[in-house]
């Protein structure tokens, strides 16, 4: 067995080693307790309140956070289940059928009827015209119907009056020799039944002066005597054509009335189809009624006129 002796100076060494970091952990310690032992009041209070206030910080930031999330998920689509199918999603995006539009619904301006109804109560007589022509009634002044004149009435016996005149427009057939066209309704309540069924103006091509026959018509669901008339000129030609129908105990006249200016020779100027104006005459005329008239609402006639004169 061999003992290994180690010399008074190494031994000596390691004890002075081991007491020199003793002494120096225990500085360390009593240092480190020194410095924290030696902070004021003031000083410590400081610090606290540093921590507080980070904390507080961190917190509002979390929160601020939290915040933006929830408002980009309110903001946002959501997403479809999966297995949903396309009409599902379609409906899901539809608006729901009681939402009504606050959008202002726009007003379709009203279409204005293209006749006009015109009625009589003296008389009895209503008609429809149409809206655009020009009426005049009882004693005011009738239209200017150029080339026209004045028109007489054809009763056999005088005492009618008129009642109304309808005046088609001017420019009613633009670029022909039109002038003018109308309807007119007079009435002679000094006339019989049977003498309704004629006319005052003769046939002149009769030497004896009768008067022109009259013919069977029927208008609407009116049986009535009809005649016509037609002067011309090189200045102007003007056809008529009278109707009659005995009702309310008194004669109805109807005139339909077409005027034109020269021949239509220059100026490139056509023919008016007279067959087209009094087809429309003839439309104003199948509207006439004659509503019952009280005896005293009959008025006795205001205007004259011999068995060929004039109104």
């Amino acid at each position: 067995m061999t003992t290994n002796w180690k010399s008074g100076n190494e031994q000596s060494a390691n004890q002075k080693s081991t007491i020199q970091q003793t002494t120096k952990t225990s500085a360390t310690h009593t240092i480190s307790g020194t410095t924290l032992s030696s902070w004021s009041l003031q000083q410590k209070l400081a610090m606290i309140t540093s921590f507080v206030i980070l904390g507080l910080m961190l917190a509002m930031s979390a929160c601020s956070k939290q915040s933006s999330k929830s408002a980009l998920v309110g903001v946002s689509s959501p997403v479809p289940a999966r297995g949903t199918s396309a009409a599902q999603i379609a409906a899901s995006s539809t608006p729901a059928a009681g939402v009504v539009s606050t959008s202002p619904a726009k007003k379709t301006p009203k279409k204005r009827p293209a006749n006009v109804t015109y009625s009589d109560a003296n008389s009895g007589v209503s008609f429809l015209y149409p809206r655009k022509a020009l009426l005049t009634s009882g004693d005011n002044p009738k239209p200017d119907l150029a080339a026209v004149g004045d028109v007489p009435m054809n009763f056999v016996q005088p005492g009618g009056a008129s009642v109304a005149t309808v005046a088609l427009p001017d420019n009613a057939y633009p670029g022909t020799d039109f002038s003018s066209a109308f309807f007119r309704v007079n009435v002679n309540r000094n006339v019989s039944e049977q003498e309704c069924e004629h006319f005052a103006f003769v046939d002149t091509r009769n030497a004896d002066g009768e008067p022109v026959d009259a013919e069977k018509a029927k208008i609407g669901s009116a049986e009535m005597e009809t005649t016509s008339s037609f002067s011309a000129s090189a200045i102007k030609q003007v056809e008529t054509q009278y109707y009659h129908n005995y009702e309310n105990g008194a004669c109805y006249e109807y005139v339909l009335g077409l005027g034109t200016e020269g021949f239509a020779t220059e100026g490139g100027i056509e023919h008016v189809n007279r067959d087209e104006v009094f087809a429309k005459l003839e439309k104003i005329l199948a509207t006439v009624k004659i509503n019952p008239v009280e005896q005293e609402h009959v008025a006795e006639p205001t205007s004259g006129g011999a068995a060929s004169g004039k109104e």
